[in-house]
């Protein structure tokens, strides 16, 4: 099973539009009906914020959502620690909604489906870690992959 960012399936929704590749999105619903791919309910709320179509193509086939349990909400703040987040003092990296999907991942023991930029040399704050930095950090230790990378590692053909 995956946990998927907002950042990937908005990412999905502009490149790849459902009239011109409706076997890949008809993969994707299958992926989701068959819950090997799920998404935290703050991801979804951020889809619905920044893409109203794709948070309605999302609805309608039913997509499950997580919703934010005391322990995903422990593990989000010891990542924020782990970062040295103080408050609400986020720095260019990672937000509070990110943390969240994060330790969603982590708790669920799941990979995370991001398009966030990868950032090979970690920021000398790390309060400016993106997604995939922080995943990768050895204290967190949560896989991660790219939307497009989860495409060709399924080796599914879409026609």
């Amino acid at each position: 099973m995956q946990v998927l960012d907002a950042s990937s399936i908005i990412y999905a929704w502009d490149n790849y539009p459902v009239q011109q590749f409706p076997g890949l999105w008809e993969w994707i619903d299958a992926r989701i009906n068959d819950s090997t791919l799920m998404m935290p309910s703050v991801a979804l709320s951020e889809v619905h914020l920044n893409s109203p179509d794709c948070w309605h193509w999302l609805r309608d086939v039913d997509l499950q959502t997580h919703e934010i349990s005391n322990a995903i909400l422990q593990e989000s703040l010891r990542i924020k620690g782990l970062l040295g987040i103080v408050g609400d003092k986020y720095g260019g990296g990672v937000g509070e909604n990110d943390l969240l999907i994060i330790a969603t991942a982590s708790v669920h023991g799941k990979e995370l489906v991001t398009d966030e930029g990868w950032q090979p040399l970690p920021p000398k704050k790390l309060e400016n870690c993106r997604m995939p930095a922080v995943c990768s950090m050895k204290a967190v230790d949560v896989r991660w992959i790219s939307f497009l990378n989860y495409i060709k590692r399924s080796e599914a053909i879409f026609r």
